[in-house]
């Protein structure tokens, strides 16, 4: 594939939408509907499972099959307590960051549509400041304006509630995007990408390739575990994102040296196929895509995880999207960098023939 510009006005749009669009882990099927629909064009038929996840596939009769996959939660909070006064206490839905809720308006997802409200803070004039407390999860809490507990209900808002960010897309700088959820829906947003382009390109494939947006990886790869057993996968070449180290507070010696616009990071890990992953640098270097490397201990952290160690083991590898400011509303990627990581997946794919074992011993 040239050099060109892989991103187009039509894709960057629908990135866009998709993004702006909430998709909380356990309420993904509104952003699972968007993907589908961006994808209808480029592959054979689909595939959904009871929780969300949802697969494009090309060439469902194919024998040998191929993952690539990214997941389609953001992670959210719930409605967890409701003062007398009217205020709400509220508890995680994944990994959600209680130092950056002092000051955001916040949407609360109800049966009669979205309540809005702000996390509320004390005002510095009436902290003590000898004693000033960070924002904690027992002392952030909800105002939607309502002057009891019983205003609230009438409001439509219960425990159990899910709350997310109206924080949406922009470009920074001409070449950085910005928003909450790009964690992971960028994941989603590149491999419908390489399934546009092969579809552009005219590829025919020698094997069945399964187009994967996986619900709940947020609280624990749960998506990808459940519909690795419904696919049951040759080898799966996962996409997530990673830390660009370089900002402020960050240890290099223990998070390693990864940045923005500097390429793909591929990872290594107990997890990660050792030939695969020789597969995925191989094709970078013929095709001189830039990447960087990450190391891992014990786990990726990612839904490569559950592919690897499912079905009796599947040769699973992790391409990541550095990122800044994970977990904030202002997650930041590089537009070069999400290029690089749509090419490397597709250039892999093409690199990969039917019935490859990746096995140590032959």
């Amino acid at each position: 594939m040239s050099e060109k510009k892989i991103l187009t006005k039509k894709s960057l749009d629908f990135f866009e939408k998709y993004l702006n669009n909430a998709s909380p882990t356990g309420y993904e099927w509104e952003g699972q509907k968007l993907w589908m629909d961006y994808l209808k064009p480029y592959v054979d038929t689909f595939i959904t499972d009871t929780y969300g996840s949802a697969v494009g596939v090309i060439n469902p009769d194919a024998e040998y099959k191929v993952v690539i996959e990214g997941h389609s939660d953001e992670i959210s909070w719930y409605v967890n307590y409701i003062t007398d006064d009217g205020l709400l206490y509220v508890i995680r839905n994944g990994g959600s960051d209680h130092q950056i809720a002092p000051s955001k308006w916040v949407n609360i997802h109800t049966k009669n549509g979205m309540v809005k409200g702000i996390f509320g803070w004390p005002a510095i004039h009436t902290r003590d400041r000898s004693k000033e407390q960070p924002p904690k999860l027992d002392n952030i809490f909800i105002d939607i304006g309502a002057k009891d507990k019983e205003e609230v209900e009438k409001m439509g808002v219960h425990v159990g509630c899910v709350i997310t960010y109206p924080d949406e897309f922009h470009i920074l700088n001409k070449d950085k995007f910005v928003c909450r959820a790009i964690d992971n829906r960028a994941g989603g947003f590149m491999v419908a990408e390489v399934a546009r382009l092969l579809h552009e390109n005219k590829k025919k494939l020698p094997f069945g390739l399964y187009i994967t947006n996986a619900v709940q990886e947020e609280i624990g790869l749960r998506g990808a575990e459940m519909i690795t057993q419904t696919i049951q996968p040759n080898v799966a070449i996962i996409t997530d994102v990673c830390h660009d180290t370089t900002t402020p507070m960050i240890d290099k010696k223990t998070q390693g040296h990864t940045e923005i616009g500097a390429g793909p990071v591929i990872s290594y890990a107990p997890a990660v196929q050792n030939k695969l992953r020789e597969r995925i640098i191989e094709t970078a270097e013929k095709h001189k895509i830039p990447f960087q490397r990450l190391a891992a201990s014990r786990s990726t952290g990612t839904d490569t995880d559950a592919f690897a160690y499912s079905n009796g083991g599947v040769a699973s590898a992790l391409i990541s999207l550095p990122l800044r400011y994970m977990h904030t509303t202002v997650e930041t990627v590089h537009r070069d960098d999400v290029e690089n990581v749509i090419r490397l997946i597709y250039e892999t794919v093409l690199n990969i023939e039917s019935g490859e074992a990746f096995s140590y011993f032959e």
